[in-house]
């Protein structure tokens, strides 16, 4: 299955205009945000736990990453609440589910082979700090190195944000809306810039809070 798969060209869908789509395991859903492959894919989805629902053990060849949306996401290693980002590197394992029911945004299959850091982190642990280039925007640092950087980023209401992305840009929209291209994104749209292609924003009357990956676009011949 190939869905938004030309890395080279803008994508965008609206989590709120996408059907669930059932997965192999009884409880568990997903929106399909893109994907190259079948079961075993590159892919970035919404995917949704109903209460005691969960997936067999299974393993990571091309590392996982999410973050949660609502709801507590949970495997052997603890409890994830709302808010929470966790990083499992290529060839870790898990048995995730939820016994109250979440919903999570995950990417599968996009770690560097050499990246084996771990990271479980709760957003609420980490302060609000300005973007020293972006007038407006605020920051919380998720993950950085070498080849990407991940964050929240909170958008003040009625102002023109701009960013010039660099290796590709990912946006998830949390709270709030904004409007690029002469589109309207709200809360579960999803935005992907490819390398060289620049971002210009219109932040909506509440403002905005978006999940933003950053560089991750510009060595995708290398991933997994």
């Amino acid at each position: 299955m190939n869905l938004n798969a030309d890395f080279k060209r803008r994508a965008v869908l609206h989590g709120d205009a996408i059907d669930w789509v059932a997965s192999p395991m009884p409880g568990v859903s997903r929106k399909m945000l893109d994907r190259v492959g079948d079961e075993v894919a590159r892919a970035t989805s919404i995917v949704r736990y109903a209460p005691d629902s969960h997936f067999s053990r299974h393993t990571h060849g091309g590392g996982e990453e999410f973050f949660v949306l609502d709801g507590v996401f949970q495997d052997e290693h603890g409890d994830y609440p709302v808010g929470s980002y966790v990083r499992n590197p290529p060839q870790s394992q898990h048995t995730p589910g939820s016994k109250t029911g979440c919903t999570i945004l995950v990417k599968l299959w996009q770690f560097m082979p050499s990246d084996t850091r771990q990271v479980r982190l709760s957003v609420a642990q980490i302060p609000l700090m300005p973007d020293p280039m972006r007038p407006h925007v605020l920051l919380q640092p998720l993950h950085h190195d070498e080849r990407e950087s991940v964050r929240i980023e909170t958008w003040a209401a009625d102002k023109e944000i701009v960013l010039d992305p660099a290796g590709g840009l990912e946006i998830f929209v949390l709270d709030g809306d904004f409007y690029e291209s002469g589109e309207r994104f709200r809360t579960w749209s999803w935005l992907r810039l490819p390398p060289g292609q620049r971002l210009h924003a219109l932040t909506g009357a509440a403002g905005a809070r978006l999940w933003v990956k950053e560089g991750h676009l510009k060595d995708l011949d290398v991933i997994g």
